[in-house]
């Protein structure tokens, strides 16, 4: 099993940066297609971008360009950095675990453990 924590939300002026992390525990970190979810007020979680255990990455369009996804074997953490953030990405941002084969797409169902959610507020 493998516990998430992730940490780093708050609010920004749209154009600003944030940047999460996600804390996990458990010795097999390195085996787990690692992603990121995010899920708006009234909407369903969508993913974000996830990283396989080669550290190979892919993005939601919406997030390309502005986002990157980073993992950390030896913290067992995985990141991300969130640039020229937008109004539309208000969300409760989640981290989520999965075995190698949830790396071939990002669908939530795909993904077995997940964190409490941090949120993010960007202002206009």
């Amino acid at each position: 099993q493998v516990q998430l924590v992730e940490s780093g939300g708050g609010s920004v002026q749209a154009g600003g940066s944030l940047s999460l992390s996600c804390a996990a525990s458990g010795d097999t970190y390195s085996r787990y297609c690692m992603a990121w979810f995010r899920q708006a007020p009234g909407k369903q979680r969508e993913g974000v971008a996830r990283i396989d255990t080669d550290g190979n990455t892919n993005y939601a369009d919406s997030v390309k360009g502005r986002f990157t996804i980073s993992r950390d074997n030896a913290k067992l953490t995985t990141y991300l950095q969130m640039n020229s953030l937008k109004p539309e990405d208000n969300a409760i941002y989640y981290c989520a675990a999965g075995p190698r084969d949830s790396c071939y797409s990002l669908r939530r169902g795909d993904f077995d453990y997940w964190g409490q959610g941090t949120q993010v507020a960007v202002s206009s």
